[in-house]
């Protein structure tokens, strides 16, 4: 079975590679403008001038995607071929967004915000079923020692392009409120770039058969198999430093309004912000790519705390303009974190448990950011972002101290 699968990946590898690459470059360019630490946060800190009212959407944001991958996990682990599934959630996804275009045109004040709420709830759900059945397609489809090379392409291309796009929608979309509405012409934007992705990825992919397949068990009974992944002292280690890392990524959003603070939000600061971080994200992808391909992608997790750290401090030292600095260390960070969290969970124990690894890992981040944001937004509103900072700042220490000392690289342990 693994030798005809082996067989057929290799023959059809150049269409796959082309067609997840180009969903990947729409879907990141329309999506970085949706979920870059900028846009967001200032639209729900326009509608509300309050911390905390951002802090509740994050939290919406990041529960919904919470409650889905251990779903989306067990319906993917069973299934021969993920494809039509991965359009579904994807479909679902791309109209949420289409949602936020639409009520920020046709709605104001109380009613546009619950609606914003219930939104970024099902928007964040759907995200986390698309995340587990994308990744998982990416193991079928994509050989182990190119899936860095992939995702740095795309996210070179995907994110330049996103990085130029968000400047331009703070410069001109927001600030001079483009069609009646500007965030509503950013989302719309937004929603019509990761649809053309996604039709370019239905028709594009040529998914094989899956080499294993786990029999269907009973959700409760899945739940109670987690004990069993993480008997891998490596991967629980790696799900705990993941943890880590997801708290110091609640403070993201509230970086723009910490600097706005200082600077003055307008349309033209989220657009410099939202260059200043998509750009370093960006050019970093590429070299993160190429690193792990070749050494790893343990060492790419350790060099993205580093920046991250680095990130931290300037946003306490730097001063005006130089703040911005803060933000292409925080890109830089983000990027190769995202990147190695995304390929390692691949790289720990069986392939058919790639699903539910995925789904536990997911779960973890989702949880810790679905509660930190509410927490972080009340703390703000309190006490000022000090404590957040330094939160943010001892659980990035935590996650680089917790994956040099506990993590080893799997690929070489899998040798």
């Amino acid at each position: 079975m693994w030798v005809r699968h082996h067989a057929f990946v290799a023959s059809k590898l150049r269409r796959n590679y082309a067609a997840t690459l180009t969903h990947g470059v729409f879907g990141m360019t329309g999506f970085r403008l949706i979920y870059a630490p900028t846009i967001i946060p200032a639209y729900l800190f326009v509608q509300t001038g309050s911390a905390a009212a951002v802090g509740l959407g994050m939290a919406l944001l990041q529960l919904g995607g919470t409650l889905s991958p251990i779903l989306s996990g067990a319906r993917v682990e069973s299934r021969n071929r993920i494809l039509p599934y991965a359009i579904t959630v994807g479909s679902l996804m791309r109209v949420m967004v289409l949602a936020l275009a639409l009520t920020a045109w046709f709605l104001e004040g109380p009613p546009l915000l619950l609606a914003t709420l219930a939104i970024f709830l099902f928007l964040g759900f759907f995200q986390g079923a698309q995340r587990v059945a994308f990744q998982m397609l990416m193991a079928k489809l994509i050989p182990i020692a190119q899936r860095g090379r992939l995702q740095g392409v795309r996210n070179l291309l995907g994110g330049g392009i996103a990085a130029g796009l968000a400047w331009a929608a703070g410069t001109y979309f927001i600030e001079e409120e483009w069609f009646g509405n500007g965030y509503a012409t950013t989302f719309l934007f937004a929603f019509i770039l990761t649809s053309i992705g996604l039709v370019v990825l239905q028709f594009g992919i040529r998914e094989p058969d899956a080499p294993t397949l786990r029999a269907p068990v009973p959700l409760r009974e899945r739940f109670g198999q987690f004990r069993d992944l993480l008997a891998h002292r490596g991967f629980r280690a790696f799900v705990a430093a993941h943890g880590f890392a997801s708290i110091a990524r609640v403070g993201l959003p509230f970086w723009t309004i910490y600097v706005g603070q200082q600077l003055g939000l307008s349309g033209a600061l989220i657009g410099s912000l939202s260059l200043a971080y998509l750009a370093s994200e960006t050019l970093s992808n590429l070299a993160w790519g190429q690193i792990g391909d070749r050494h790893g992608f343990r060492i790419v997790f350790l060099g993205s705390m580093v920046f991250n750290l680095i990130g931290m401090v300037l946003l306490v030292t730097a001063d005006g303009w130089w703040l911005h600095l803060a933000f292409v260390a925080l890109g830089f960070g983000m990027s190769g974190w995202m990147m190695a969290a995304m390929t390692l969970v691949l790289e720990f124990g069986a392939h058919e448990d790639i699903p539910m690894r995925i789904a536990l890992v997911t779960t973890v981040e989702g949880a810790v950011s679905s509660v930190g944001p509410i927490v972080a937004g009340l703390a703000i509103a309190a006490m000022g972002f000090m404590p957040l900072i330094t939160a943010a700042f001892l659980s990035l220490t935590l996650a680089l101290v917790v994956v040099l000392w506990r993590v080893s690289e799997p690929r070489k342990a899998a040798i």
